[in-house]
């Protein structure tokens, strides 16, 4: 398949039941496996998948299963792995061959869900309002998400130039993201939330305000090198990622001297007091 997939996975809950989705050539798509299991209710929805694609092919619609993609979506160990997905037109498809009384409900649920996205393409600004409202919802004050949604946006930015210069696998993405955060905090991703206690949460998401700031100038100041260098491919791209987080690194040990405490904070944003520590 074509490999111009947005990394960023999302849960939708359709009546309490979680399924996993991702954006794929600009569209919604699917787990499977997970609106199976919504539909049914069975224990062992891979095998009833297994099963029904198998009937679905028998009976000539071998579309439908031309039109399933192995996508990578978040699993409960807090990895990623290669899933059967679908857009929503292929799902309805599926959904007419699954007998369930949930059937109906699921459709519109389903076609509410792809027409947002439709909205969001046409207009960015509505993906933006959502983001901030689901970030309100959660508890987060207006200052702390005006800097969250100007760090999304600085990310993006980065990953567009990245893409432009010849870094396409997610695995390099995730290797620059890792050289950032190391030159810019002495801690990788992982490092890091394993520092702030957390597993499967959004590390940006318990960031406060510094952590958020030095972030975003790590990535910013790696976007400028790599077009100022005109850095093409991986290796190139990782020297440029390691002088941009270098730079934010500079900074945060600069503030860090003269405020004589840590930026870095191990609380987690909402759920506990965040305090920095002083410099022994």
């Amino acid at each position: 398949m074509d490999q111009r997939i947005d990394t960023t996975t999302k849960i939708a809950v359709f009546k309490g039941r979680k399924m996993r989705k991702t954006i794929y050539n600009n569209e919604w798509w699917f787990s499977v496996i997970d609106i199976v299991e919504a539909l049914t209710g069975t224990e062992r929805p891979r095998k009833y998948w297994g099963d029904l694609k198998k009937k679905i092919i028998d009976e000539g619609y071998f579309e439908v299963s031309e039109n399933i993609g192995q996508l990578k979506l978040l699993a409960n160990d807090g990895k990623q792995y290669l899933t059967d997905c679908a857009n929503t037109e292929t799902i309805f498809r599926i959904i007419q061959s699954i007998p369930s009384p949930k059937a109906e409900p699921f459709k519109r649920w389903l076609a509410r869900v792809g027409y947002e996205r439709v909205k969001e393409i046409e207009d960015p600004e509505l993906a933006t309002k959502r983001t901030k409202a689901l970030y309100k919802a959660k508890g987060y004050d207006e200052a702390w998400i005006e800097k969250r949604m100007r760090g999304i946006a600085i990310r993006e930015t980065l990953t567009d130039e990245w893409q432009r210069r010849g870094v396409r696998q997610e695995k390099e993405y995730a290797i620059l993201t890792a050289e950032i955060s190391k030159a810019a905090f002495d801690m990788t991703p992982s490092e890091y939330k394993k520092f702030k206690g957390l597993k499967r949460e959004n590390l940006r998401d318990h960031m406060d305000d510094l952590e958020l700031i030095f972030n975003m100038l790590g990535e910013a100041a790696t976007t400028e090198i790599a077009q100022n260098k005109d850095a093409l491919g991986f290796s190139e791209n990782k020297d440029a990622a390691q002088k941009g987080g270098g730079v934010a690194g500079k900074a945060r040990k600069d503030l860090e001297k003269k405020s004589g405490k840590k930026v870095s904070v191990r609380g987690n944003y909402l759920h506990e007091p965040q305090s920095r520590k002083k410099i022994k």
